[in-house]
């Protein structure tokens, strides 16, 4: 799905995305591993990532996304139209972290 959307896809689309995919892995991974997984693999990062509010402290999060982007052959680096550098992946990280933050709601 990201190598066929990705290349042209909007950074505002394409972060959720891959977020919402991530939060289909991790009820995946849930299911089918509860609260253990094999160390380092996918599953067990998304497992870890449950309580983590910042994503700074998710570093093995990013590069598994990072891995995604690279075999998908998408790039996960973009610049807007000032020239500023972003970063599809990080903006992925933090949509999976605060998916279900809803501030209207405190």
């Amino acid at each position: 799905m990201l190598r066929r959307l990705g290349p042209e896809g909007r950074t505002h689309r394409l972060a959720p995305m891959i977020a919402g995919m991530l939060q289909y892995a991790y009820a995946i991974a849930c299911e089918e591993n509860g609260e253990e997984a094999e160390d380092g693999s996918a599953a067990s990062i998304l497992l870890e990532c449950e309580d983590i509010v910042d994503p700074e402290d998710a570093p093995e999060l990013l590069e598994l996304v990072v891995h995604l982007f690279k075999d998908a052959k998408v790039k996960y680096k973009r610049s807007n139209s000032q020239g500023e550098g972003y970063s599809i992946a990080e903006d992925a990280v933090i949509e999976f972290i605060h998916w279900l933050d809803m501030p209207w709601e405190s």
